[in-house]
């Protein structure tokens, strides 16, 4: 809100500026490149930045606006990064993620809290559906906890039925979110070709359930998602540290009110045990 709309006033509307020239769009398109490039850990593949403008287009619509608050702020403030994978059912090109994943945890507490990492999966398959996206997700996943050379981190319980437990990799807690093309009621898990979104939990720090911005973010949160989904916000959706909470549920989310998942897929390489935390 600027100081005018504080005190009941109206700011003159400025001008329209000028419809831009083909060449000015060209531009305009190849400034926007650059920025994604500036933005990319690893290469950036011939249709890598088709894929960011879609998703940085969504994130800062403002006639039809994005759910989570926080990735329209680092949209808007290019402190989103991005990845790109370019065979979702290959293995072999899954080689680059744990490096892609490494770069990023080695400099995201310089970039700001409002962060996260983004990774485009190129899929030019026949279409599937959420079942057989759910299974490539958390083989992704278990592929690089196998791949992950750094001990768990001693504080963070490998049971992912511990309401403590968190993905980690290199001793980094990082919440996933996984987006896919066969989630269609819930758009706001919707993108036109597979991503993982990786948010390390320290971005999370100050916005606690028990404190006033963590509260008014998940009431702002859950708002808009009922204007932008076609369905009500997702039962497995909770809050990190609270008892009844299971963080994996939150990564992979239904497209409805469907069954709940009865087991995490994910496995530790080690036996869980109590975290040393109250």
């Amino acid at each position: 809100m600027s100081s005018a709309d504080a005190a009941g006033e109206s700011e003159p509307s400025p001008a329209a500026p000028p419809a831009a020239c083909p060449k000015d769009r060209a531009d305009l398109t190849h400034a926007a490149d650059d920025d994604i490039r500036r933005q990319t850990i690893g290469s950036l593949p011939r249709w890598g930045a088709d894929r960011a403008r879609e998703l940085l287009g969504t994130l800062t619509a403002a006639d039809d606006p994005f759910p989570c608050t926080f990735a329209v702020a680092a949209a808007k403030r290019t402190t989103l990064r991005f990845g790109f994978v370019d065979d979702l059912d290959n293995e072999a090109a899954w080689k680059l993620l744990p490096g892609i994943l490494s770069g990023y945890l080695g400099q995201y507490q310089g970039i700001s809290r409002e962060t996260s990492l983004v990774v485009f999966f190129r899929d030019d398959g026949p279409p599937r559906g959420l079942d057989a996206y759910h299974e490539r997700f958390w083989s992704i996943l278990q592929y690089l906890h196998d791949e992950d050379q750094s001990p768990w981190p001693e504080q963070t319980p490998t049971d992912p039925e511990h309401f403590l437990w968190e993905f980690c990799f290199e001793g980094t807690e990082i919440f996933v979110v996984c987006n896919t093309p066969a989630h269609d009621a819930r758009r706001s898990r919707h993108s036109p070709v597979f991503v993982i979104t990786f948010q390390p939990r320290w971005v999370f720090e100050g916005l606690e359930q028990d404190t006033p911005r963590g509260s008014a973010a998940r009431r702002t949160i859950r708002t808009r998602l009922r204007r932008f989904d076609a369905a009500e916000p997702a039962a497995e959706l909770g809050s990190y540290g609270d008892p009844d909470n299971r963080e994996w549920r939150q990564y992979f989310l239904p497209d409805g009110d469907g069954e709940p998942m009865t087991g995490c897929p994910f496995h530790a390489r080690r036996p869980s045990r109590s975290p040393n935390r109250p």
